[in-house]
């Protein structure tokens, strides 16, 4: 008879560093967290069949044998700075997780950008202070560098894998976006990666717990209420990023890489200069996003009110905290399939944000998440894109034309481009589809969800992409600008497109596009790139990384950018 094989769990466990090393518990020890991930036969590596482990340092050209894999090893820390083996383990997880983590998000699976199915983990890649993904190599490559107390890994930072893996996976979602276009643009990728890394943390319960102020006289049950203000929770270590290669880059003792929660709060920052260059930039989504979180987080606290004594219960604090962080983490990953596919402005992210929530939750009257991120979006000066919706700033229907259904088959719309193709040439006119451009189906996505009342909400998404290649004198044709000074034979291409969702029976609910002879998204587009030399080419994230180190920004001086060329993130 013919052995059975056993199936294994859908998950498996992991033990993670929680943070990075230098954050230790209440016993002293290297704070780490327990973290479910998707259950597979790993070959040593760690090797999976979406994510392999090649532990390759190319500043000593050292290629190390593959880490053995034992099921009872995903539980187990010693000395994570020195054992090697855990430290491929840690990040092979880590990914794992916020891999899952969008997935479940989006209710599919999500594809990287490059042809294949694995991306590449490189643990040890090189002697620097650095980090980075490149689409190229279909790599992420994790530097290390020595620090005051010895050798700093930044495969062992939790943000650090979370954030660059949030780079991966967004450029499979959007490619579109690493393509010059606007400051917004520009910025989305860091700021995005940054949200993603901070919220993936802050669902750890562990993390929460050991991040408050829990100093309440032996009573471990409590948290004091004074340490829970608006004030402590922004300068507590809850809101940093990446403690340690912060403490290496500026040379100062707790100072976070990135500290988005405390830059200044005025309406008047989206539109000033300090805050156009894309890093800087990048800082006003991230502290728009957190700001939406510390309120809703207070506010759940407040709901439990002080106990006596000036206490707060531990359990209901922590809780909401990781409530909190789960649910905006979700929100921010469903509003990229909401979001337009090039071109991209943080209206057009909050617009999105809004309506992936509103399909999902359509009642937000008790904790009002998405009026708070209304208000900490407008309180650093930005406005919805849409104001047409069921409800402020969520996305209006498709338009009043009349749309025709009869040519195309529902069944194949689901994961036909061809079948989508023809609904957009049957539909140009009404949805004001440009046909003297080159268009082209990039994706079509089935999603399956579980709205609020339990039943599965299922929709389609596709996205199409649009583009023209002109000299800059015929700009006009299109009812647009060139800027002053501008060649009139420099050749440009205008990018356009949409992202269509449809519903359970096929008919489109939202069209969230950018227009080609759209003068008020393409002008200021044209004006900011000719300005900005940024006609030459995308720039990597290998470089973008690297001159965020050499500026050494620190987050929270609302100063004037620097002068030199911006490469980096």
């Amino acid at each position: 008879m013919a052995s059975q094989v056993r199936d294994l769990p859908s998950t498996c466990t992991c033990r993670v560093i929680a943070l990075d090393p230098s954050v230790r518990g209440a016993d002293g020890a290297v704070l780490t967290a327990l973290i479910e991930i998707p259950n597979e036969e790993l070959a040593p590596g760690p090797r999976g069949y979406r994510v392999q482990v090649i532990d390759y340092d190319a500043s000593n050209r050292i290629l190390y044998r593959p880490a053995p894999y034992k099921a009872g090893d995903l539980l187990k820390v010693s000395r994570p700075e020195k054992d090697r083996a855990f430290q491929t383990r840690n990040v092979y997880a880590i990914v794992m997780r916020v891999l899952a983590r969008f997935e479940r998000a989006l209710g599919r699976r999500v594809r990287w950008s490059f042809p294949g199915h694995q991306l590449t983990i490189a643990p040890h890649a090189f002697l620097d202070l650095n980090a980075f993904y490149s689409k190229d190599d279909r790599a992420i490559f994790f530097g290390y560098y020595p620090g005051e107390s010895g050798m700093v890994f930044t495969c062992l930072s939790h943000e650090v894998i979370a954030h660059e893996t949030t780079h991966a996976l967004v450029d499979g979602l959007r490619d579109g976006y690493l393509r010059p276009s606007s400051p917004d643009q520009a910025a989305f990728h860091e700021g995005f990666a940054d949200i993603v890394a901070l919220f993936s943390v802050l669902s750890l319960r562990e993390v929460v717990s050991a991040g408050l102020d829990l100093g309440t006289s032996g009573n471990k049950g409590f948290v004091r209420a004074s340490a829970l203000t608006e004030k402590a929770l922004k300068q507590g270590v809850l809101l940093g990023l990446a403690k340690q290669v912060g403490e290496t880059m500026y040379g100062t003792h707790g100072v976070a890489l990135r500290r988005s929660i405390e830059l200044p709060v005025s309406p008047r920052l989206a539109a000033s200069e300090a805050f156009s260059e894309c890093h800087r930039r990048g800082e006003l989504l991230v502290a728009a996003v957190l700001g939406a979180f510390l309120k809703v987080w207070k506010r759940r606290i407040d709901l439990y009110g002080k106990l006596q004594h000036g206490m707060v219960s531990r359990i209901g604090v922590v809780d909401a905290a990781v409530e909190t962080a789960e649910r905006l983490l979700t929100m921010s990953i469903r509003a990229l399939d909401y979001c337009p596919p090039t071109d991209l402005l943080f209206s057009d992210f909050l617009s999105a944000a809004l309506t992936a929530d509103f399909e999902m939750h359509p009642d937000d009257s008790r904790y009002g998440y998405r009026k708070a991120l209304r208000e900490a979006f407008a309180a650093l000066g930005f406005q919805p894109a849409s104001r047409e919706g069921a409800e402020p700033a969520v996305w209006g229907g498709p338009g009043a034309g009349k749309l025709r259904y009869s040519r195309t088959h529902f069944a194949s719309m689901q994961h036909d481009k061809d079948e989508i193709f023809r609904f957009l040439w049957e539909n140009r006119a009404a949805l004001m589809v440009d046909e003297n451009a080159y268009t082209r189906v990039e994706d079509v996505m089935p999603c399956y969800r579980v709205s609020s009342d339990g039943f599965l909400l299922h929709e389609t998404v596709a996205v199409y992409s649009q583009q023209v290649r002109m000299p800059a004198r015929d700009l006009k044709k299109f009812g647009l600008t060139r800027p002053g000074g501008m060649p009139p034979d420099l050749e440009l291409t205008i990018f356009g497109g949409g992202t269509l969702i449809l519903d359970e029976s096929g008919r489109l609910k939202y069209h969230v596009r950018n227009r080609i002879r759209s003068a008020e998204r393409q002008n200021p587009r044209l004006d900011y790139l000719w300005t900005h030399g940024g006609f030459s080419g995308d720039k990597s994230f290998a470089l973008l990384h690297l001159e965020r180190v050499l500026r050494g920004d620190v987050t929270g001086e609302a100063d004037a950018p620097s002068q030199e060329e911006d490469h980096a993130g």
